[in-house]
């Protein structure tokens, strides 16, 4: 039979070169992500005169069911996990394979009739996002299986989130300093670079499937939610999640209406942004060291929720002050990308799952995940509307509610999530 869960592998302690190969496959992931949520609208509009209409129905249309899809593939890399490390890699190899060849096709269509290019569009971004789903849930669950304490474990997220932050970097600077064609062959490589690496990463424990007990049942996709540890976590982190994408979603709006600042700040503005949560991972890791993930993770909440009240004081020209606002949101960003991550391992382990069902947990998190964008552009830009702001508004009580929303509505969120972390986590801490 196969145990319920696996004992802790002995391991020397996660080096830097652990840390790059593990990590490394995070950066052509979060490459690819970008151009899919900014490029791709404009570029069919632009290019092709696909109707906006129609693009946001594909977009739509994909993304819903690619979140819907998650949680399907968490239970294949569950059952994917019961063999060997080198089935797990073959997987990931074909899904490289998908990925890039979805996202060229994407890019580069082959038809050029309206109806035929939305067809086109709808078939190769459901290619990309089922790869790229499945590509994400085998690497975050093979970090999970890495096991170790809360030290290790940071780690571990730290280094697929802090390559994932430079590939976003890239993925921003990229296609407008070099072409999309080029742009596109950067991402082949960072792909080819990121599998060649994880190949030679820190295996985990696996469970080995003993003679007659191939078919054993893999765990239920629902078996997280009868764990309330995991329950309280994921409160916790869809709150925090829609209060960080509702500045996200915006941004750009405030920039535009609210500080009227040029076009040319707009980079300088998002690769702080990004820069500085990347820079602050490691500052982050040392406060692990002292308070611990979950308490260093609430401290960021509390960050965040000094910035935007500084943000909302600002008005027309104030551009430094926000550059200010940027680099500091994008250190309290970083508790957001490497803590979360670390804490659901260790709730996994806890639980006794780890070996077992990270494929269920990871594909349960990517939902909530994209169902956390979801929200945020479903509740903040109707919202928008309702109360009078029109892109290109001038009037002050427009911008007034822009800037509760940019503002204001990320900081009630983010204190609830706060509020929710110490009742349902920190005060059940030992």
């Amino acid at each position: 039979m196969i145990p319920h869960s696996i004992p802790s592998v002995a391991h020397a302690s996660f080096t830097w070169r652990d840390g790059w190969r593990y990590g490394l496959m995070g950066l052509p992931l979060a490459f690819v992500a970008l151009p899919l949520y900014v490029l791709l609208p404009n570029y069919y509009a632009r290019e092709f005169g696909v109707p906006l209409a129609t693009l946001g129905a594909i977009l739509l249309g994909a993304r819903m069911l690619d979140a819907f899809i998650d949680p399907l593939l968490g239970r294949w890399s569950d059952r994917l996990y019961r063999h060997t490390t080198r089935s797990v890699l073959r997987w990931a190899a074909a899904a490289s394979v998908a990925l890039g060849l979805g996202f060229g096709l994407l890019f580069f269509p082959l038809v050029r009739n309206t109806y035929a290019l939305a067809a086109w569009a709808l078939g190769s971004l459901l290619l990309t996002y089922i790869a790229y789903s499945a590509l994400s849930i085998l690497h975050q669950a093979w970090g999970a299986r890495l096991g170790g304490d809360e030290m290790q474990r940071s780690q571990i997220v730290a280094w697929r989130e802090g390559l994932g932050l430079l590939g976003v970097v890239l993925a921003s600077i990229a296609p407008t300093a070099l072409g999309l064609p080029a742009a596109t062959a950067l991402f082949f490589v960072a792909l080819a670079a990121g599998l060649g690496a994880w190949t030679i990463a820190r295996s985990p424990s696996m469970v080995p499937l003993e003679a007659g007990f191939e078919s054993y049942a893999t765990p239920s996709i629902w078996l997280p939610f009868s764990r309330p540890a995991f329950r309280a976590l994921l409160a916790v982190f869809v709150v925090n999640g829609i209060a960080s994408a509702v500045p996200a979603t915006l941004i750009l709006f405030f920039v535009q209406d609210r500080l009227q600042a040029p076009t040319s700040m707009e980079p300088v503005f998002l690769g702080g942004y990004f820069v500085c949560a990347a820079l602050a991972l490691p500052m982050w890791l040392l406060v692990v060291k002292r308070l611990g993930l979950a308490r260093t993770w609430g401290l960021g909440m509390l960050l965040s929720v000094g910035i935007f009240i500084f943000a909302a004081q600002l008005g027309v020209g104030d551009i430094g002050a926000f550059v200010v606002v940027c680099a500091l949101s994008g250190v309290a960003l970083g508790t957001d990308l490497a803590l979360p991550g670390a804490l659901l391992a260790g709730t996994i382990a806890d639980n006794g799952d780890r070996g077992q069902s990270e494929g269920a947990y990871f594909g349960w998190w990517n939902f909530a995940t994209k169902l956390n964008l979801a929200l945020a552009a479903g509740i903040a830009l109707p919202a928008l509307s309702l109360l009078g702001y029109m892109p290109g508004a001038r009037d002050p009580q427009a911008l007034q509610t822009l800037t509760w929303a940019y503002c204001l509505l990320p900081c009630a969120l983010k204190l609830l999530a706060a509020a929710l972390l110490y009742l349902l986590i920190l005060r059940k801490t030992p």
